[in-house]
């Protein structure tokens, strides 16, 4: 008798002349020399990388995509019977389905449902591999990298984007504080020395900058002639 030791991570599928007769472990178990033979399956959580692909999204834009997989050995019997190389076969299907599932999206879809890919992925592959006796746990898109050419006119349409934007709040603030302005107008009108306090005041915050400027200060009563003829 052959006595074989498994981890506990470890099963043991036996095959007695070429026929499986159990699947074993963790611990001790028989083997009987030159009838029985046996598969190691390792059930923990595997994981691996998908390679970067080139794919053409629904709106003709081609981006290169990859991304990790995360699956675990759920049945051991069907993963060695059922399949030659469980591990390869779920990359190679991995590879089918991200093409086939972000050839549907847009380059908008595909950058701002990230989360949604890769449930989907995760319920395809899972379909698919539950015969091999495989659990998909989780699917993620790592890098999504995009042409230069379209890097460049992304950035520029969110810089006209931010300055629209920009415009639009000084618009806003403008007009907010255009009744308050009056009111002020207003006050100061009806008082000669707020005007002269007021014209002292921008005089100090303009001399207080760092700048080569002159200015030549008039006096306000001038000003107020000028005022009155026009």
């Amino acid at each position: 008798m052959s006595l074989q030791r498994l981890a506990e991570y470890e099963r043991a599928v036996v095959f007695r002349f070429g026929r499986i007769i159990k699947e074993t472990g963790p611990g001790l178990f028989y083997a009987v020399p030159c009838i029985d033979s046996f598969v190691l399956v390792d059930i923990r959580t595997v994981t691996f990388d998908i390679p970067s692909q080139e794919i053409l999204t629904k709106d003709t834009v081609t981006v290169s995509v990859d991304g990790v997989v995360y699956y675990r050995v759920t049945c051991p019997i069907s993963s060695v019977n059922e399949v030659a190389n469980a591990g390869r076969a779920a990359q190679l299907l991995a590879q089918t389905t991200l093409r086939n599932i972000l050839g549907t999206k847009s380059l908008s879809e595909l950058l701002s449902d990230r989360m949604g890919i890769s449930q989907s992925m995760q319920a395809v592959l899972d379909g698919a591999t539950d015969k091999w006796g495989i659990k998909v746990e989780r699917v993620e898109i790592k890098d999504v990298k995009l042409p230069h050419q379209l890097q460049r006119a992304m950035a520029a349409e969110a810089e006209a984007t931010r300055e629209a934007r920009a415009k639009v709040i000084a618009a806003e603030g403008e007009m907010n504080a255009s009744p308050a302005l009056k009111e002020a107008s207003l006050i100061i009108a009806e008082s000669p020395s707020a005007l002269q306090l007021r014209y002292l005041q921008t005089l100090t915050s303009i001399a207080a900058e760092k700048n080569s400027t002159i200015i030549f200060p008039l006096p306000i009563d001038m000003m107020q002639q000028f005022v009155r003829k026009s």
